[in-house]
């Protein structure tokens, strides 16, 4: 979810090959898990997987319906019912973003919605209604393939679209305006961040093992991390610059050269022999930075 399929596949290869069911990824250390997961972010859903595979591999068989499924660790409406529509031909609709930019399309319904979760809630009704309820499981993928490759976003291909004479949005000419969801407010965030390599050692800080986000993930420490005020970090020589999203946050991340006697080597902060980052979970983004520092400063 929230990630291309194109990304996904590699992924998944990899993943079902070290750990093809349920009692195997039940048994699993996290940090494997983790490596697996390196990269793709959302990592509570790398732990909630692992929490459902525990689940299952202790049930006589695994749950049949909709709701049996949304009981389990982080298994919401959608997941639920693609899992069961698609695996077990269980009549339940599944609700994306894809599919209800395609109700809103075919319904011209005006509505403004605070997010993509409320819209979500109030179309599942309607993708109810229309569900093939003879062959739920490819009517739900029909849905999601229409969404990703025609009834797109923005310049929708309306004219091979096999609904086409159902919409009314694109009888009125303006497929572009649904859904109506509120604007994202967008929060502005700089984070310093410390480059120290000293004898073939990287400086990492760990985030912590209770955090709700990214636990036992490593990324390059912040300056307050290293215990460096504000000064003292402006001081130091600025090696990259970059920008990401995360949720409603535009974050702006520099990473300053330091060496080892500036800094202070605390909790959750640990040297990382640089033929050994390989065996770590990394963030994403820092793996890429780090990957290109290393090739630009050695």
């Amino acid at each position: 979810q929230q990630t291309q399929v194109k990304t996904v596949l590699p992924y998944f290869a990899r993943w079902m090959e070290s750990l093809p069911d349920f009692a195997s990824l039940a048994g699993a250390d996290e940090a494997k898990v983790l490596k697996l997961w390196e990269g793709l972010g959302y990592y509570s859903r790398a732990r909630n997987l692992q929490r459902v595979a525990r689940a299952v591999a202790a049930m006589p068989s695994p749950p049949k319906t909709a709701s049996d499924w949304r009981a389990l660790p982080g298994i919401g409406p959608y997941t639920a019912a693609a899992i069961t529509s698609i695996a077990l031909g269980e009549p339940e609709a599944c609700v994306d973003g894809n599919v209800v930019r395609i109700l809103a399309r075919l319904s011209a319904d005006a509505s403004e919605f605070r997010d993509s979760a409320s819209a979500a809630k109030a179309f599942t009704p309607l993708a109810e209604a229309v569900l093939t309820r003879s062959a739920p499981g490819d009517h739900n993928q029909a849905m999601m393939e229409l969404g990703a490759t025609l009834c797109s976003r923005a310049a929708p291909a309306c004219t091979v679209c096999p609904v086409l004479s159902w919409c009314e949005a694109a009888r009125r000419g303006d497929p572009e305006s649904y859904p109506r969801l509120a604007a994202k407010r967008i929060e502005k965030k700089a984070v310093s961040r410390v480059w120290c390599l000293e004898g073939g050692r990287l400086l990492l800080h760990q985030i912590p093992a209770g955090s709700r986000r990214m636990a036992l993930i490593h990324e390059l420490p912040t300056a307050e991390e290293a215990g460096l005020s504000a000064s003292e970090t402006a001081a130091k020589p600025v090696l990259a610059t970059a920008k990401r999203g995360i949720t409603r946050f535009q974050i702006t991340e520099t990473i300053h050269a330091v060496r080892a006697p500036d800094v202070v080597v605390g909790a959750h902060l640990r040297w990382v022999p640089v033929d050994r980052l390989g065996d770590i979970s990394l963030s994403g983004p820092h793996k890429r930075w780090i990957a290109k520092l290393l090739a630009q400063v050695g």
